[in-house]
């Protein structure tokens, strides 16, 4: 059998655990209105951009 303290001790950190789980399902929740599926994206029409640019990195 388990001394009367540990007992007390080990029912308060229930109490604790069971307030806190109380507080969390009482607080507001925002939910927000995600798409489970969503769109494939599209491949850009225009592969080849004209702007586009090589940069050459001298090293040595």
């Amino acid at each position: 059998m388990l001394p009367p303290f540990i007992i007390e001790q080990i029912r308060q950190r229930e109490e604790e655990k069971n307030r806190a789980r109380r507080e969390d399902n009482e607080r507001p929740r925002l939910e927000l209105p995600l798409e489970r599926y969503p769109s494939p994206r599209r491949a850009p029409e225009d592969e080849d951009d004209p702007n586009r640019g090589v940069i050459i990195l001298d090293l040595g």
